[in-house]
């Protein structure tokens, strides 16, 4: 990677950053450059800093606010409300939607052109890679930005050609004592994927399971998803086999973090399903990254699969990174009171099948 391109990287994530800590920030896209502050980590003085009053949602929340037509919703873009909200309080109400019951009627709103079709765009995956909610008082750049990147600085700072190997050893588990752990890195991101290889490499390919970080089903036992039992599951059928590969990805509630995907449970206690959730929180119903376990494969030299998984998507996604999957193994557990609608939910609007 050139030296520009590593400069990119340190902007994209200073500005996450910034993001993260309430402060403003500046995106630079082909269309125009915008001044943000993110709703969920602002305070009041800082909008008195910022002083503006338009409000920047993703589609998906646009369209839950029906603030889209049906042409544009079918392909959401990020949308700008103008002379939304004048306190952090009251963009809050507009963008959270734990608040849409104790604050039924919004607006009425007018939106504008966002001023950066790009840069919009850009700002969203930011928030949903610092786990926030996609919403940002936003304003057309004034002066000069203590703090700034550009949409490609985000989408080098996310590449996943810049993940590498940072360590391996040797780690015993419960379903192999032989086992061996590797940890991949990029600079400048805080999370590191694992691999966890059982078994001794052979000339066949081998069983692989993608599985994304699931901290109330991996840790706690949550009875709301089948996360855990599939993570043990997968790994005793590794064992079984005469080799696998358990690629963990830090990739939190599909994508969208420990905090949102909490907002999500929050939701579906209300009635909403899983997609409908993630929907309405203002993220796409899939946001997770699979470039990820495409790059670790080839670190790992891996370029045929047999893929354990229900989710045909996955096999899609994955040849499209350049992995060969020869074979998809199902997973098959069964369900329980608390997660049978999840399952379900999988079933008929996601496309999982045995």
């Amino acid at each position: 990677m050139s030296d520009a391109d590593h400069r990119g990287a340190r902007r994209a994530a200073r500005a996450i950053d910034a993001l993260r800590r309430g402060w403003p920030f500046r995106v630079e896209g082909a269309e125009g450059a915008l001044d943000l502050l993110a709703v969920e980590s602002a305070r009041d003085d800082a909008l008195v800093e910022f002083a503006s009053h338009d409000v920047l949602l993703s589609g998906e929340r646009a369209v839950t606010l029906k603030l889209t037509n049906q042409r544009v919703a079918a392909a959401p873009g990020p949308v700008r409300l103008t002379s939304a909200a004048s306190t952090v309080t009251a963009a809050l109400a507009i963008a959270d939607p734990a608040l849409d019951l104790a604050h039924p009627l919004k607006g009425p709103f007018r939106t504008i052109a966002t001023g950066g079709d790009t840069a919009a765009a850009a700002a969203m995956t930011m928030a949903r890679h610092a786990g926030l909610l996609p919403a940002f008082f936003v304003r057309d750049a004034v002066g000069e930005a203590e703090t700034g990147c550009t949409a490609d600085d985000v989408a080098t700072l996310l590449d996943p050609a810049r993940l590498q190997i940072a360590a391996r050893a040797r780690l015993p588990v419960a379903a192999s004592e032989t086992a061996e752990i590797i940890a991949f890195r990029s600079p400048e991101e805080a999370s590191d994927h694992v691999a966890l290889v059982i078994g001794q490499r052979d000339g066949n390919p081998p069983v692989v399971r993608l599985h994304s970080e699931c901290l109330t089903g991996d840790v706690l036992d949550s009875l709301k998803c089948d996360c855990g039992p599939q993570l043990h599951a997968a790994l005793h059928a590794m064992a079984d086999a005469p080799w696998g590969v358990l690629l963990y990805l830090r990739q939190e509630g599909r994508g969208i973090g420990l905090v949102n995907k909490l907002r999500a449970y929050a939701l579906q206690d209300q009635g909403y399903d899983t997609v409908d959730a993630n929907l309405r929180l203002g993220f796409p119903v899939e946001a997770r990254d699979f470039a990820i376990a495409g790059r670790m494969l080839e670190l790992l030299n891996i370029p045929q699969i047999r893929l354990m998984t229900n989710n045909p998507e996955k096999v899609a996604r994955l040849e499209k990174e350049g992995v060969e999957v020869v074979e998809r193994l199902p997973l098959a557990l069964p369900a329980n009171p608390h997660n049978e609608q999840y399952l379900a939910t999988k079933r008929d609007r996601t496309g999982h099948q045995l």
